[in-house]
This record gives C-alpha cells, sequence and structure tokens, in this order.
C-alpha cells in the first residue's frame, strides 16, 4: 500500500525527519519519529484505532487534539493511550483497545 502523506507541496517545505519501526497488532510499519501515533497508522492506512466499548463501532483519527477518545489505544503495555497526541518512538507496541482497556498488574 503507498503513503497517504503529502511527500510534496509547491508551497510548503517538509523537513524529513528520522524514519522509525513500530508495530501495530503485531505487524511491523513505518513511521517519523516524533509524529502522533495515529498519524503514523493513518498514513499507513489504518483507519480504524478502535471500537466503541457500548455498540461496538468503529472509531478512527478524529480530533487530532485529545478530547475526544477515539483514537484511545493500548501502547507498550499502558491502556488509555490517546495516539493524536502522543510521539511516536522506535519500537513502540501499538495494539487496538477493547473496551476501556485491561490495567496489567
Amino acid at each position: 500500500m503507498s503513503s497517504l502523506r503529502i511527500e510534496a507541496h509547491p508551497v510548503l517545505d517538509f523537513p524529513t525527519p528520522k524514519k522509525v519501526k513500530f508495530f501495530f497488532e503485531g505487524k511491523e510499519y513505518e513511521g517519523y519519529e516524533g509524529e502522533p501515533i495515529a498519524a503514523a497508522l493513518h498514513a499507513a492506512g489504518v483507519k480504524m484505532l478502535r471500537r466503541s466499548p457500548q455498540k461496538n463501532r468503529a472509531r478512527g483519527f478524529f480530533c487530532a487534539i485529545g478530547r475526544c477518545s477515539s483514537c484511545i489505544m493500548e501502547v507498550d503495555g499502558e491502556v488509555n493511550i490517546m495516539t493524536c497526541i502522543t510521539p511516536l518512538k522506535e519500537g513502540m507496541q501499538v495494539k487496538m483497545q477493547k473496551g476501556h482497556g485491561t490495567i496489567k498488574p
């Protein structure tokens, strides 16, 4: 699948940050270090980030400012992480979260 990123623009200049590898549901992906996790997933074609707890409806990248909870996921074993405002780092393990998440001891 090709990237959904804007690669070139007639007016704006995009600096190229460092590419990093991360894992979503066990599958390896690439993104740019420091970009929001949800943005990296969206650019890779991942549109559904979670399902609503009550009606099991698909939720995706929505507000992008950490206000709506549509992007809450499990990141490196920690639940309820707002991926629209959490910077991507090398080797992150990202998973869809079921319902409100389960805190592991």
